[in-house]
């Protein structure tokens, strides 16, 4: 029975899960990640696994590639061809600043002004074609655009209205099959076929930026993979955690910019849901960034939308994820104030906190835990013997006597900055979305999560904190988990009464057929199929829409009766005689995999503390050091109980359970954190 294999791509780190389908044994492997070819730390894990390529089944992975590209201003040259008069659509963006103060600042879209174009067609809103594309003006323009010194790279094309019908766009697909070098033709009537010209400009674009960037990542994962002689799958996380093949991601390039972290929220609400906790906020703090999200009934919240950087918003079905820069990595400074603050900046894998030894000159969070004795200097996730020293020197120099105070004081302000940080999104995703965090679990995990939950507790007011069994690597873990899905959207914007209802069942019939023939082509093995739908709807004249489920049988007042239900729950009411609109459909076609046994991921047999117990060491509290047991995770075993304060350390990470809190093991192996 071969080996599947789950892997998250982080910024510091490299994390491979590794399933036997047969026995249901688990083993792990952390390495650090290689920014420049991510490529090379998969395979370099691959390889350290000592088995033959021959014995790996499926290999999913989640990637960070396309978030870095647009991040990091990094992604492929890009042309953009649009209506004549909607040049400048990316530039105008909409009534926002990247800060509320001021009016200084540019903004460079991810496609420059010298690289639009514009051609003479037009499509109304209803889909009528008021003045056809000439393909002889558009041969010219891309002729020119393929003469241009930059040499660009891509192609996107989005046309007004091409939503209601895309006739111009697939002129213009014609012609960039015959002249266009390569496959990186993008066309928004595929790639988001809705309305709000801005967000469907912008996705567009993004989906050609990284396009070329991710289609040779991928294609040069998979050589190296047939070179060492894999022959099988090669699946990928999308931003809505669901899995498609090499050859759907490198087309639908966009669906990937949130790979990496969708799969740490499906592993995480599982894990929640199996333990007894369907409502839960997860913190996947790693060593470059925070990404927390809400669970509500043991589904993770999808949105439409979202932000990946300042102007460049992508109108994708995803896992909504709040991204902040705190991870155990990111850089303690002091600003021109003398304020204390923390990232967005890291010290990445390399060179990594000042406690690595490995170049890093500026004090990290993880170098304020090493100080504080919270993360033990001969058993780091690293793998390499910490400098307990290097990492004082530097915080006790930058920030300590700038702010007037010793070494642990300046490493204790380090942590509650962090700490306050974080607490802020979670606010932002919980409480400030009408949910009481106290009938929420927090799922910490990443590297350096379970070290902070306990603040997170404090400060959020959340109930209890369950860490899992592999909190390091449940990112690695959610791949094995996710899906097979595939996602549709056909807007409509009609008022209700008008809907042609056998229209509308026939649109979402052809979408539950395409999305069958993905999975059938992708051969990912599932257990069954199904299908949700859902439809935007707003009251006329509304901006914004609400989603809502969409019925089984299909008629107008059940229509009406499931948007005044979802628009009561949003704002608490409803209003009065004003038609109702459908803006966008929306399918989803989901392939359920197997579920994992959460189960055999726990120690066997029974343990006392007294056995789990490896040593007592002097760990820094609020204002001293406290003598604190330190566990072994392997050894705690289901039923038993620890008090705080205790530091729990394992391979992939550390949890430590603050003085005022006690810990138990559930039958999973979960550790359950609350207040005494």
């Amino acid at each position: 029975m071969p080996v599947s294999v789950g892997i998250d791509v982080g910024g510091t780190f490299t994390d491979l899960v590794l399933l036997d389908e047969e026995s249901g044994q688990l083993s792990t492997i952390k390495l650090s990640s290689t920014p420049a070819d991510q490529s090379q730390g998969l395979l370099g894990g691959l390889e350290r696994s000592g088995l033959a390529m021959s014995e790996f089944g499926v290999i999913v992975h989640g990637t960070t590639v396309a978030t870095n590209a647009i991040l990091e201003r990094k992604g492929a040259r890009c042309a953009l061809i649009t209506t004549h008069g909607f040049r400048d659509v990316l530039e105008m963006r909409r009534r926002d600043r990247p800060q509320t103060w001021g009016l200084r600042g540019t903004f460079q879209p991810i496609i420059p002004r010298e690289h639009r174009y514009e051609v003479d067609e037009r499509t109304d809103a209803t889909g009528q074609v008021l003045k056809e594309l000439d393909p002889a003006q558009l041969e010219s323009l891309v002729r020119q655009i393929l003469a241009d010194p930059d040499e660009i790279e891509a192609v996107a094309v989005c046309f007004i209205h091409s939503y209601a019908n895309p006739h111009n766009e697939e002129i213009a697909r014609r012609v960039l099959e015959k002249l266009w070098p390569n496959n990186n033709v993008v066309l928004s009537s595929e790639v988001m076929p809705e309305l709000r010209e801005f967000e469907r400009t912008s996705t567009t674009s993004v989906n050609a930026y990284v396009q070329p960037i991710i289609s040779r990542y991928l294609n040069h994962l998979e050589e190296s993979l047939r070179e060492r002689g894999y022959e099988r799958d090669v699946l990928l996380i999308q931003s809505n955690g669901g899995l498609m093949s090499l050859g759907v991601a490198a087309r639908f390039a966009v669906n990937t910019v949130l790979s990496g972290p969708a799969a740490g929220v499906i592993a995480a609400s599982y894990t929640a849901q199996q333990a007894g906790f369907p409502n839960a906020i997860t913190a996947d703090m790693g060593g470059t960034s925070l990404d927390a999200s809400v669970v509500v009934g043991g589904q993770p919240r999808l949105t439409g939308d979202t932000k990946i950087d300042f102007g460049v918003p992508v109108r994708t079905p995803m896992i909504e994820i709040l991204t902040i820069g705190a991870g155990g990595g990111s850089i303690a400074w002091l600003d021109p104030a003398g304020f204390l603050q923390i990232g967005p900046q890291s010290a990445g894998a390399f060179p990594g906190p000042v406690c690595y030894a490995k170049g890093g000159q500026k004090p990290t969070v993880t170098d304020a835990n090493v100080v504080l004795g919270r993360i033990n200097p001969a058993r780091s996730i690293s793998g390499d013997r910490l400098d307990v020293e290097a990492a004082g020197q530097a915080i006790e120099s930058q920030i300590g006597q700038p702010l007037g105070l010793g070494r642990e004081a300046a490493a204790q302000a380090i942590i509650k900055v962090a700490n306050l940080k974080m607490a802020n999104s979670l606010r932002l995703i919980s409480l400030e979305r009408g949910h009481d965090p106290r009938e929420f679990a927090l799922v910490p995990f990443g590297g350096a999560g379970p070290l902070h939950a306990g603040a997170l507790m404090h400060e959020v007011g959340i109930g209890a904190t369950l860490v899992p069994y592999y909190p390091g690597i449940t990112s690695a873990i959610g791949c094995l988990m996710a899906d097979a899905r595939h996602d549709f959207t056909r807007t409509l914007n009609q008022r209700l009464i008008d809907l042609d209802l056998g229209g509308v069942r026939t649109i979402l019939d052809d979408y539950v057929a395409e999305g069958k023939a993905l999975l059938a082509k992708e051969a990912i093995r599932v257990e069954r199929i199904e299908s949700l739908f859902e439809a935007e709807m707003g009251y006329e004249g509304q901006v914004h829409s609400i989603r809502a489920t969409l019925p089984t049988d299909l008629d107008v007042a059940t229509l009406q009766a499931q948007f005044e239900a979802a628009y009561r729950r949003e704002y608490g009411r409803i209003l009065e005689n004003i038609p109702v609109r459908l803006v966008t459909l929306r399918t989803a076609v989901i392939g359920l995999r197997p579920r994992l046994d959460l189960r055999r991921f726990g120690p066997s047999g029974a343990t006392s503390l007294q056995e789990a117990l490896r040593e007592t060491r002097p760990v820094y509290f609020e204002d001293r050091f406290y003598p604190t047991p330190i566990y072994d995770r392997s050894k705690l075993s289901p039923g038993l109980t620890l008090d705080g304060p205790a530091i729990v350390e394992q391979a992939d990470s550390t949890t430590l359970i603050e003085p005022d809190m006690t810990a138990r093991v559930d039958d999973f192996g979960n550790i359950i954190v609350s207040m005494r």
